[in-house]
């Protein structure tokens, strides 16, 4: 009994609508039913057919002459842009003009959607039946349906949604079919086209498909971007795409892509439009279908492949219960008005708009923050689940009480509703039903996961997975692998709610670390940290102070922390508040730390990524044998090549130049100081770079 009361004990404790659509408690805000509106609710009075067959009457873009999707291609092909490009391919190549144009046709041929009214009802028809079997709803802010609706007769609009499922992007086009607004043109990876069937219905509904590695194909990229860039000209569509680039397995945000984002806001740089208007839409799921999936892929289980058999073979999904799922899309931004100040246009002028041009510094500068003020924006508008505060608890507890004799509802219970309003504090958005009672609340969220977690004998039990039928004994490095599965998905739902915390958790980890109160040397292991972790949380860069502040003024909030001009005190609040926050970031620091202890290994002078991965997840499998290792986050090949790609940034990678397989050489002395600074050997001063430079 000792042992449960000690794990028991280590359980410690905008730019969106939010006025409208938010109902202030403390700092923060709980959902308002009464904005939001339930489109499967709606549905049950039209059915699915009818709703399928309904008159779609979307008002149409006003600062052009319409356009059909089958003039699209012929635009792009006619566009002097291409000709120049086409040009320059067939005299580097000795090539006949006639040869390189067919090339680009093939390319437009199997790129382009064919967007088609027909196919977009079919595809409601079907939808409408899924969603009803896997959602109880699907929540759209109906203030962010208004201001779109409007957004998309004024100015081409860019729809840009974070990426957690393979729902994303059906949801958003079947809401605005459902409220009259005009289906978006959506980038889609190459290997969906290839599903049969399913591919031409998608591309009829109005995806075009993009190979994933492009690398330095001058022709492809010539005509992808010409094709984007007249259908932003045109004001084809609204154009939706992902600017984080892939699908987050985490379920926590990633480092955006650039290349995608330069394309949709050159036509206003060089002033071939008036403006161009940003969407940031956020998506945020009670339960995701692929979070099984999404762990197996963590682990290097590569991921089925996407096939149209694959996709009957996954008709299980729809014998499950997945709750709801929000669409809140943000307040519609002006690039015209976020650019000014920051972009002297005049460059432009310079040379005839149909020439190709290399971005300045200064473009690709304003292009980074707006991508990364997108992301954030997405953040911000995500609205926070029970399951995920509850699943940040669950991972701060030891492993073995999770899957021996649980941890106490009670505790639970009671820690998660501390939690609660600690994120109301800090400003987060909870889904939390204002008029059911918080128990059921709680409780209701467990039983939704059951795959996960289950309630047993007024104890919370870590569900294990099924036994495998096999006669001969399983080897400890597959049991490791068994048990990171529940553990990695715990992970992904904490994620979801990891950017309310992150800042302040990033303070209180560097409060610990240097054991000081002077504001100047917390902002230095502040910047430190926050420059490491770049891949893990996503920062604007150049803002360093502005999140060192936010920081301090949410953990002032709270009552966790006194400030003043030269110093950050701790509370008697805080020494309650500030140890959760250090525990939420502790596995990144451990698993970090795991990484750079194997590039310091003897005999680790040269290391590819391909090479870096495995070798990482063997080392950390050992650790967690042994017991010297306590977290299975260091197990996942997101966090390890966010861990390469930290220390490439950091130039303590540098790529070797006659390399074929991709290799850097390991500056052990450098990746050892940054091990020392960050568990507090060494100050971070003794780091050669400064905050936001290798961003």
């Amino acid at each position: 009994m000792e042992t449960k009361v000690d794990e028991d004990e280590h359980l410690r404790g905008s730019l969106y609508f939010s006025p409208q659509t938010m109902t202030s408690t403390d700092s923060g805000r709980v959902k308002n039913e009464e904005e939001f509106v339930d489109v499967l609710e709606e549905l049950m009075h039209s059915g699915d057919l009818g709703h399928a067959l309904r008159t779609f009457s979307p008002s149409p873009y006003n600062g052009g002459p319409p356009c059909s999707a089958a003039d699209l291609p012929k635009a792009v092909l006619e566009s002097q842009y291409l000709r120049y490009v086409v040009q320059e391919i067939a005299t580097e190549k000795a090539l006949s003009l006639e040869e390189v144009r067919e090339e680009a046709s093939v390319i437009l041929e199997e790129m382009s959607q064919k967007l088609q009214m027909g196919f977009i009802r079919l595809m409601a028809y079907m939808l409408s039946k899924v969603l009803k079997r896997i959602l109880t709803g699907i929540h759209v802010n109906t203030e962010g349906l208004n201001a779109l609706k409007q957004a998309v007769q004024e100015s081409p609009v860019i729809l840009l949604p974070n990426h957690r499922s393979y729902l994303d992007f059906l949801v958003i086009s079947y809401v605005m079919f459902t409220y009259d607004i005009p289906v978006p043109v959506i980038a889609a990876g190459m290997a969906l086209s290839k599903m049969r069937v399913v591919g031409e219905i998608i591309s009829r509904s109005g995806a075009f498909f993009i190979r994933r590695a492009i690398g330095s194909d001058k022709l492809y990229w010539a005509v992808l971007s010409e094709y984007v860039k007249t259908i932003v000209r045109k004001g084809f569509a609204p154009v939706e795409f992902y600017v984080e680039g892939l699908r987050s397995r985490t379920l926590k945000s990633l480092m955006p892509k650039l290349g995608m984002m330069h394309m949709v806001l050159e036509p206003f740089f060089k002033g071939e439009v008036y403006d161009v208007t940003l969407v940031p839409v956020s998506l945020s799921y009670d339960r995701v279908l692929e979070e099984f999936l999404l762990a197996q892929e963590l682990l290097g289980i590569p991921k089925p492949k996407e096939s149209t058999t694959g996709l009957l073979k996954a008709r299980k999904v729809l014998q499950e219960d997945y709750g709801s799922m929000h669409v809140n899309f943000g307040r519609p931004m002006s690039v015209r008005h976020l650019c000014r100040g920051k972009i002297n246009r005049g460059q432009y002028n310079l040379v005839p708009r149909d020439l190709p041009q290399k971005p300045s510094g200064e473009v690709q500068a304003c292009v980074s923050w707006l991508a990364h003020l997108m992301v954030r924006m997405q953040e911000e508008g995500a609205l926070i689940s029970p399951w995920s505060l509850m699943a940040s608890l669950l991972l701060q507890a030891p492993a073995a009480a999770l899957t021996e004799h649980g941890l106490p509802w009670h505790q639970l219970a009671e820690r998660t509703l501390r939690l609660r309003k600690l994120a109301l504090d800090f400003g987060a958005h909870l889904n939390w039903p204002g008029k059911v009672p918080e128990q059921e609340v709680m409780s209701s969220a467990a039983a939704l996961h059951h795959s996960l977690v289950r309630l047993q004998a007024g104890r919370v039990h870590l569900v294990q997975g099924e036994e495998d039928e096999r006669e001969d004994p399983r080897r400890p490095e597959e049991d490791v692998t068994k048990a990171a599965v529940p553990m990695l998905m715990l992970a992904c739902y904490r994620n979801q709610c990891l950017h309310v915390f992150v800042r302040p958790a990033l303070l209180a980890v560097a409060i610990h670390v240097t054991k000081s109160v002077q504001r100047d040397e917390l902002f230095a292991f502040f910047c430190f940290l926050r420059d490491l972790f770049a891949n893990e949380f996503i920062s604007i860069p150049g803002e360093s102070s502005q999140d060192f502040e936010e920081a301090c003024v949410l953990l002032r909030t709270c009552g966790a922390v006194h400030t003043s001009e030269q110093e950050v005190t701790v509370s008697d609040v805080g020494l309650e508040v500030l140890p959760f926050l250090q525990d939420l970031l502790q596995p990144f620091i451990d698993s970090y730390q795991v990484m750079f202890r194997y590039l310091c290994k003897d005999g680790v002078h040269v290391v590819s990524e391909k090479q870096f991965v495995p070798a990482v997840r063997n080392l950390a499998t050992k650790l967690i044998l042994s017991g010297e290792l306590h977290t299975h986050e260091a197990l996942s090949s997101d966090m390890q090549k966010n861990v390469f790609s930290a220390l490439r940034r950091l130039e303590t990678l540098t790529q070797l130049k006659a390399s074929e397989l991709n290799e850097y050489r390991v500056n052990k002395a450098a990746v050892g100081q940054i091990s020392d600074i960050l568990c507090g050997r060494i100050p971070p001063q003794s780091l050669q770079t400064t905050p936001d430079a290798k961003l």
